[in-house]
């Protein structure tokens, strides 16, 4: 058979059996039609082990290696279903041994002195604020930074909390993470206590009408991309030239922890991280910490022998 119609016949199978979601069938078919491109009208028995190698290696010159592995995961899943199906007689890929050496690629983090520039932004414009509407979303806004940089919560994490995952009485977020983890974090902060007790009783009607503890005065939840501009304003408003993301106050949280000495198991905990070895990444970022203080500040730097 055709590769062509091989590959169409997967991709439904993926829709209509398997019941995949539209983006990775997307990404399924971007990748197999590529894979297609390349052995034009081949027949499918024709795709050896080697001439699969000498795809990888196309791949390998196009693509880093994170897009080269999620290229071959849709083609060898590709071939997994031709075997399950008996429309091939060899996985040409059980004859393959592919490995990796991915680059490390280090998080990008928020010098402290900044994300204190960005809250003192905030923090000015609920008093100072143009309009009694910006110095009321500066309530929010406050809470919102406050809560990024106490708790590593990922902006998603933070956009679907609802009024129930946040005791304020007793100081405790309840975090619904990645594959249903639930994590609890304790907020010590005096003033992002403050800063969020403030921000449930100037906003509570619009909390309790969109069931969200994020929300606009409309009484709609707060979506990613509105936390998004919030940060890009309040940057905008403390001359921060840097581009600053949600998700570098999460890496900023987790390596000022990893520099103070704090065990790695407690912050893969906070984080929400199902293996150690993702939290791992903020070893190399606490050694390059080291390497910069050990260069300017040993006193043997100092000696003129």
């Amino acid at each position: 058979m055709l590769l062509t119609n091989l590959i169409e016949g997967y991709l439904s199978y993926c829709k209509d059996i398997k019941l995949l979601n539209n983006h990775t069938i997307k990404a399924y078919k971007i990748d197999l039609r590529q894979f297609c491109h390349y052995f034009d009208k081949e027949c499918i028995e024709a795709i050896t082990s080697t001439k699969l190698e000498s795809y990888i290696s196309v791949l390998h010159r196009k693509y880093k290696p994170r897009t080269v592995r999620r290229k071959l995961a849709s083609i060898k899943a590709f071939f997994h279903y031709l075997e399950y199906k008996d429309l091939i007689r060899i996985n040409p890929f059980s004859k393959l041994s592919i490995k990796f050496r991915d680059p490390i690629n280090l998080p990008k983090t928020i010098p402290l002195s900044t994300i204190e520039a960005i809250l003192k932004a905030a923090y000015n414009e609920k008093t100072m604020g143009a309009t009694d509407k910006r110095r009321e979303d500066s309530i929010r806004d406050i809470a919102m930074l406050e809560l990024l940089f106490a708790t590593g919560i990922r902006i998603s994490e933070l956009c679907s909390l609802t009024p129930k995952d946040v005791d304020l009485n007793n100081h405790i977020i309840l975090i619904h993470g990645k594959g249903m983890k639930e994590r609890m974090i304790q907020i010590e902060n005096s003033d992002t206590l403050n800063a969020l007790q403030s921000y449930y009783k100037h906003f509570q009607d619009a909390i309790v009408n969109c069931n969200r503890f994020f929300a606009n005065k409309k009484g709609t939840a707060l979506s990613d991309q509105s936390a998004r501009r919030i940060i890009r304003r309040y940057s905008d408003l403390a001359s921060v030239s840097q581009h600053i993301t949600p998700h570098m106050f999460r890496h900023t949280f987790a390596t000022s922890l990893m520099d103070a000495g704090v065990d790695i198991r407690y912050i893969q905990e906070l984080l929400g991280h199902s293996s150690l070895s993702v939290t791992q990444i903020y070893t190399h970022v606490s050694m390059s910490k080291q390497k910069e203080i050990l260069a300017t500040k040993h006193p043997r730097n100092q000696f003129n022998i």
